[in-house]
Order: C-alpha cells, then sequence, then structure tokens
C-alpha cells in the first residue's frame, strides 16, 4: 500500500485585515509571496477573523444600550450588560448559564459560547469593538473560493474555521463555520469496515478535523497565521456547506 502523507504550509507575511479589504486579492499575493502553485483539490483554511474583519462585521459597545433581559443576565454571569445584549442579538436561545459562561444558539444554528463574539486579537479593548462571526461563512467560503480558483484555474476548498469549546473535553480546537467545494460531512453509513460489516453510525466530519489541523498552525494567540494551505486530502463526494455539520436540536440529547 502506497504511503499517505498531508502537507499543511501557514502562509507568512498576510497584512492585517481592515473593514472593506479585498481578502481574495490579500490571499492571492500571500500565496504568490509564498511560492504555493495552487492544484485541483488543494485546501485553504481561512480564519474566521480575518473574514469577518474585512466584511465589518463589528459592534461597537460604547453605542449598545443593554435590555432589561439583558442586564439581568449580566448580573448573573458576570458579564459587561453590553457585551451580553450583543451576544442575544446574534443568538436564538441561551443554552447554558453561570459565573463567566454563557452558551447560545447563534443565529446560524451554531451552538457556542458568547455567539463566537470575540475582543482577543482585536484593537478594540479600549474603543469597545468587539468581532461578531461572518453574516454567511458558507457564501464567505464559496466567494473566496470561486476568487482563487479563477484565478489558478484550478477547483480548490475553501473552510472558514473557528475556535469552538466541546462539552465533555476540555480545551478548543479548530472547527469549520464555512465551507464550499469539500464535502464538510461524509456519510459512511453502509459502507464495510476491514472485515466487511456494514457501518451504521459513522459520519465523518472532514471539514471539522481540516479545521482543528489547521489550528495547530494558526494558533489561538499572537502567531499571526490567519491562513493555512493544505494538500494530498483526496475526498470523495459532493460538496457540502459547514451548516451541514450541526446536529438538529431534535437529534440533541444535551439541549
Amino acid at each position: 500500500m502506497a504511503t499517505k502523507s498531508l502537507t499543511l504550509s501557514a502562509l507568512a507575511g498576510l497584512p492585517f485585515v481592515e473593514p472593506g479589504d479585498d481578502l481574495a486579492g490579500l490571499l492571492i499575493a500571500a500565496i504568490r509571496r509564498t511560492g504555493i502553485v495552487p492544484q485541483s483539490k488543494d485546501v485553504f483554511i481561512v480564519a474566521q477573523k480575518i473574514v469577518s474583519k474585512a466584511e465589518g462585521c463589528f459592534a461597537d459597545l460604547n453605542t449598545v444600550v443593554p435590555s432589561a433581559q439583558a442586564v439581568a443576565l449580566a448580573q448573573e454571569v458576570g458579564k459587561d450588560p453590553r457585551l451580553v445584549e450583543v451576544i442575544l442579538s446574534e443568538s436564538t436561545e441561551v443554552i447554558r448559564k453561570r459565573q463567566d459562561v454563557l452558551v447560545v444558539a447563534h443565529r446560524l444554528g451554531f451552538v457556542m459560547a458568547n455567539a463566537g463574539i470575540d475582543q482577543s486579537n482585536v484593537d478594540g479593548e479600549q474603543s469597545g469593538k468587539v468581532l461578531l462571526l461572518p453574516r454567511d461563512p458558507d457564501a464567505s467560503a464559496g466567494m473566496l473560493k470561486a476568487s482563487l480558483d479563477r484565478e489558478f484555474g484550478v477547483d480548490l476548498a475553501v473552510l472558514i474555521n473557528d475556535s469552538f469549546g466541546r462539552p465533555w473535553r476540555l480545551g478548543v480546537v479548530g472547527v469549520a463555520i464555512g465551507a464550499a467545494g469539500i464535502p464538510a460531512l461524509q456519510n459512511m453509513i453502509g459502507a464495510p469496515d476491514l472485515f466487511g460489516r456494514k457501518l451504521r453510525v459513522t459520519e465523518i466530519a472532514i471539514a471539522d478535523e481540516i479545521a482543528a489541523a489547521a489550528s495547530l498552525l494558526m494558533g489561538q494567540g499572537a502567531e499571526g497565521l490567519p491562513v493555512v494551505h493544505m494538500r494530498g486530502y483526496d475526498w470523495k463526494g459532493a460538496a457540502t456547506s459547514a451548516l451541514s455539520l450541526i446536529r438538529p436540536k431534535e437529534m440533541d440529547m444535551f439541549r
């Protein structure tokens, strides 16, 4: 059997992204600068933060007037009432709450802490700016893919990743919140195992596994490496969105 391998490379030298920047153009320039020659079925993994920044997905806490619900909830969890108001505005349901913890169902369907609202690596601690998730991460991934495909004459995949905590386990891992050009979720039900027994429940979160691998290079602090190139994964099946990874509420035993 031939040896299988994956290669992941972080793209260095990407400038700080500002609202209104042509993110696809910045990616293309960074790809050329690193000497990567894109091939079909390469995957580019892009950190959520730079997508949100380019799309101007900010809220200014200085302009937020918290509702009575936000004030009461902020007192329970020990957070800024203005931040809680923004979290509620980005959410459809509060799932869990306790001191310093607010887990919600984001408007896009993700169950996550603080609706994905972030102040780390955002130049807004004094100004009051906080960063929201992209309005439609799957669409953002699709637009980046279209630009890269057109520029390099190939058929790539693009993932947008973010860091999520997980039930039962400590630590954050990278997950895909946007996907284009790749099956985000692979259904293996009915496929045989090594001994011919048919798999009954196995589904593989391909996009999440790739997003997690890329996060090892991106880091969680001051690394400044928000884009990773991956080569060597030969997937099969039709492309699906990152939304296909969300467990339906009626199947979620913990809600």
